[in-house]
């Protein structure tokens, strides 16, 4: 079963009362750079009655020195059983970011990475399910584990070997989502650690151009005149780049609703590309302007 990429609120709310979907499974996939604020505890005090916490900081690659890379098959489909999910759920993702909708495309994309398509995202995440006057609780939701299997769908996935070769090859379009500032400058910000910039060759859509005032996802005809005009074929290979592949899912998302399903993202993203590509292959817009 191929379930629909966004659900509404009304909608999620009707199913919850009902009980009539047993198979529904929610997860709240917010999450925080470490340091900062605990999504974890957030969860605990504030989520839609039996919605489980996904942990996207646990359930990476943690060997890897990139800061959010997928963990493998058999770590994901453990982490995955354990939360109550079976081949036969439908997943409903969210997330609390006040801009509506920020972390939880990238469950959605890993999901469908891992060969699991019967997953939805919750239009307009937490912050209008509040809006909308629907109930959030602080109670312990229990689950009973299941055995999840995996596929991995390499089409939908990039790795750095793959973006080099395609700057000379142009095998796939490549957009970058992160806001204009980190795609081209002006400053890199203090103790981060990298510079803004881009890979050859990559177009920018700020990923908060997919999303309304109110955090929204906006509507086909908007997103379709938004690749429309950045110059994108839909009709040809596509794969999306972030900081660290998590707003890169929102482009998926955004193809997606147009038809397009097989956009993937390159999962190290400019993290990965500015540590390990060679110096003529990141283009630093504000460096070359002084």
């Amino acid at each position: 079963m191929v379930s629909r990429a966004l659900i509404s609120a009304g909608w999620l709310s009707e199913v919850l009362k009902a009980r009539r979907a047993p198979a529904l499974r929610v997860l709240d996939a917010t999450w925080y750079s470490p340091g900062s604020r605990d999504a974890k505890k957030e969860y605990e005090e504030r989520h839609i009655p039996g919605a489980s916490f996904f942990d996207l900081e646990q359930c990476k690659d943690q060997q890897s020195p990139y800061e959010m890379m997928l963990p493998t098959k058999s770590q994901f489909a453990k982490y995955a059983g354990e939360l109550g999910i079976s081949n036969e759920s439908h997943v409903v993702v969210y997330d609390c970011d006040n801009l509506g909708m920020l972390y939880a495309p990238r469950l959605w994309w890993m999901f469908r990475v891992f060969g699991h398509h019967n997953v939805s995202l919750l239009n307009g995440g937490l912050t209008n399910w509040m809006k909308q006057g629907f109930p959030v609780t602080s109670e312990a939701t229990r689950v009973t584990p299941e055995t999840f299997r995996v596929t991995l769908n390499q089409s939908l996935l990039k790795s750095f070997e793959d973006i080099q070769e395609n700057i000379s090859s142009k095998r796939f379009q490549l957009v970058d989502t992160r806001s204009k500032g980190n795609f081209q400058g002006p400053e890199p910000k203090p103790g981060e650690g990298i510079e803004p910039g881009h890979i050859p060759g990559s177009v920018n859509i700020p990923f908060s151009n997919f999303l309304t005032k109110d955090g929204y996802e906006k509507p086909v005809h908007e997103i379709h005149q938004l690749f429309q005009d950045r110059g994108i074929d839909l009709t040809k290979p596509l794969t999306a780049t972030c900081r660290c592949g998590v707003t890169a899912c929102h482009l998926a998302l955004a193809s997606f609703l147009l038809g397009k399903d097989d956009t993937a993202v390159y999962d190290g993203s400019w993290s990965e590309w500015f540590h390990r590509a060679k110096p003529e292959h990141k283009v630093f817009e504000r460096r070359n302007r002084a």
